[in-house]
């Protein structure tokens, strides 16, 4: 995490940039808030009972709230440190959310999969919407990954 931190103050990180590293960094704990909530609801108890969707609706505004939280911050730090350049995009910022918005879709295919099969046959609603939301999960934070990797070493 440290050379991680290091490599962002070292290289000017652009707008889209900045929202995927917001992303990244909020995803990982809102998951974990996410099935601690869930876990102490179930309270020891079948994991299928729980009254899991005002959880599940919180954990996805907190997400949203907190990745938009943490890009404004950093794009207010980021202005002060370069004015001109805070909020500029270009064509390869839409090439590389392109290409993150690909890979990250291939886990939504595999989700999309698991609850068809959750579906047939006739697991609990619990593990169906919760099959779907970890596709979601995994579908954002390998997309933000790959684009990381995009903007570090090129798309070609």
């Amino acid at each position: 995490m440290s050379k991680i931190l290091d490599t962002l103050e070292e290289d000017a990180v652009v707008y889209e940039e900045r929202n995927t590293w917001a992303g990244l960094i909020v995803l990982p704990v809102v998951m974990t808030a996410y099935v601690i909530a869930i876990l102490q609801a179930a309270d020891g108890g079948p994991l299928a009972e729980v009254h899991w969707w005002p959880i599940m609706l919180w954990a996805i505004g907190g997400g949203i709230v907190g990745t938009i939280v943490v890009s404004i911050v950093w794009g207010i730090i980021a202005g002060m440190r370069d004015p001109d350049g805070v909020g500029a995009s270009d064509l390869r910022d839409r090439d590389i959310a392109r290409l993150g918005d690909r890979v990250g879709q291939a886990f939504m295919v595999i989700a999309g999969l698991g609850v068809i099969v959750l579906c047939a046959v006739e697991a609990s609603w619990f593990w169906i919407a919760n099959t779907m939301y970890l596709g979601f999960a995994l579908s954002a934070f390998i997309g933000g990954i790959a684009q990381v990797i995009a903007y570090r070493r090129g798309l070609a």
